[in-house]
């Protein structure tokens, strides 16, 4: 299994003078899910190196078992601070793609040309395409071959509008997943805010937040073994 990570280079939360990136947990426990299922993994990002980490997520009650394996691994560290830049990717060569959230995914992914064009080349080689908690904002311009939104008709999550709320970052970020996805024409579902919810639809997988980050991770090896 050849499986593409693709990570946010975006680190400010707007005009609030406060730092965001990825979710620590959003990115150590797929990658760990998927290492330990015999995946090379090919970590990449808009601009390439080291992504940004959300500082909230490094903190010590936001630890778990993969991001405590993941500070003493020296490889993963080091693959994590030399990110391929997104554009030099080679979509034909990787067989899934997985996209760990953080906030900072609504600013860069959502609107990166490239990255759009990525997951529409996924999409229309039936190919799977997971994506975690703010990670959904990816879907926010991709289309299919009719023009329509990639996942109109689809049954998706996302971070809830309630749980924006509870981060109190409603009014700071740049649209709401869930809303956008609803808008979408996408058929919008959501577990208990901070439980694990997990949406398959086909080759689509959507998580609703960090704690579903290892159980999307575990539905894409499901998908490729």
């Amino acid at each position: 299994m050849n499986i593409l990570m693709v990570l946010t280079s975006h680190d400010r939360q707007g005009d609030t003078g406060k730092k965001t990136g990825v979710w620590l947990e959003e990115f150590a426990a797929p990658y760990y899910v998927l290492t330990d299922a015999g995946a090379v993994i090919t970590l990449a990002s808009p601009k390439g190196g080291q992504p940004p980490l959300d500082p909230a997520s490094d903190t010590a009650e936001a630890q778990t078992d993969d991001t405590r394996r993941f500070k003493g691994d020296a490889g993963a560290r080091d693959a994590l601070a030399h990110t391929v830049r997104l554009s030099d990717i080679d979509q034909a060569t990787f067989d899934a793609v997985f996209y760990p959230g953080g906030h900072g995914p609504l600013w860069d992914l959502a609107e990166d040309p490239v990255n759009i064009d990525l997951i529409e080349y996924f999409a229309q080689g039936g190919k799977p395409i997971a994506a975690v908690c703010h990670a959904p904002a990816i879907f926010r311009h991709t289309k299919v071959a009719n023009a329509k939104p990639l996942v109109s008709g689809r049954n998706v999550t996302g971070f809830a509008n309630s749980e924006e709320a509870a981060a109190g970052l409603t009014d700071v970020v740049p649209f709401l997943v869930q809303d956008m996805l609803v808008a979408n024409g996408a058929f919008y579902t959501k577990g208990a805010d901070w439980a694990s919810h997990v949406i398959v639809d086909g080759n689509l997988i959507t998580g609703q937040n960090p704690a579903s980050s290892k159980e999307a991770a575990l539905a894409l090896v499901a998908l490729l073994v």
